[in-house]
């Protein structure tokens, strides 16, 4: 944790390194009782470093009308929900791991988007998230198909509660992060030119 906060921390002025060291303290507290693991708490601390510099205040696990959420940030009147996707697959879905992550993607945009003025995914550069492209458009422009596509697709792992047809009507997802651990950079990508990239990287 000390490691990749020196990393990242240089150049903040002292109310950034301040709000840093708060968030620190709180994932360190999180960690011993064992609530977080280390890989998504550097990613957190990366997305939060360029969210206070951007003149957000961040909450890292936030609790939020019964659901958690990785980092929740607010600036004046205006809140950011964004939830950290790794590329972890659980052994009991060792045969079925692209269908899988897409779900993931798409419960994770569905369930959480409604909850923030904007909604972000953030994931590191080896991993390709397989975005919808229906959620990457106005909800007006989405058809009923593609709102029944994604509530099977979603039903197949996620079912306590499922992701109802409301939920993904409504949902939208608004940009990436491209989390860059080893050198502690992020990109912001405007989620359909990341899609064509990954389009492209997927071939």
């Amino acid at each position: 944790m000390d490691t990749i906060i020196d990393r990242i921390t240089g150049g903040l002025n002292e109310e950034e390194l301040n709000k840093m060291m708060l968030l620190r303290g709180e994932l360190m507290e999180k960690h011993r009782r064992n609530e977080v693991k280390i890989n998504h708490t550097v990613m957190e601390l990366l997305c939060a470093k360029h969210l206070i510099q951007m003149g957000f205040d961040v909450s890292l696990e936030h609790s939020l009308n019964g659901i958690s959420t990785d980092i929740y940030a607010q600036k004046g009147m205006g809140s950011l929900i964004v939830e950290v996707e790794t590329g972890f697959v659980p052994p009991d879905h060792a045969l079925d791991p692209m269908t899988y992550l897409r779900a993931r993607v798409t419960s994770k945009i569905t369930r959480y988007s409604s909850f923030a003025n904007k909604f972000v995914l953030a994931s590191p550069p080896h991993y390709i998230m397989q975005v919808p492209p229906s959620l990457a458009k106005p909800p007006r422009f989405r058809t009923e198909e593609e709102v029944a596509h994604m509530k099977t697709l979603c039903d197949l792992y996620y079912s306590n509660p499922p992701v109802s047809l409301e939920e993904i009507r409504n949902a939208r997802i608004h940009s990436i992060y491209v989390v860059d651990v080893d050198n502690g950079a992020l990109r912001e990508w405007d989620v359909n030119e990341y899609m064509g990239k990954a389009a492209l990287w997927a071939l």
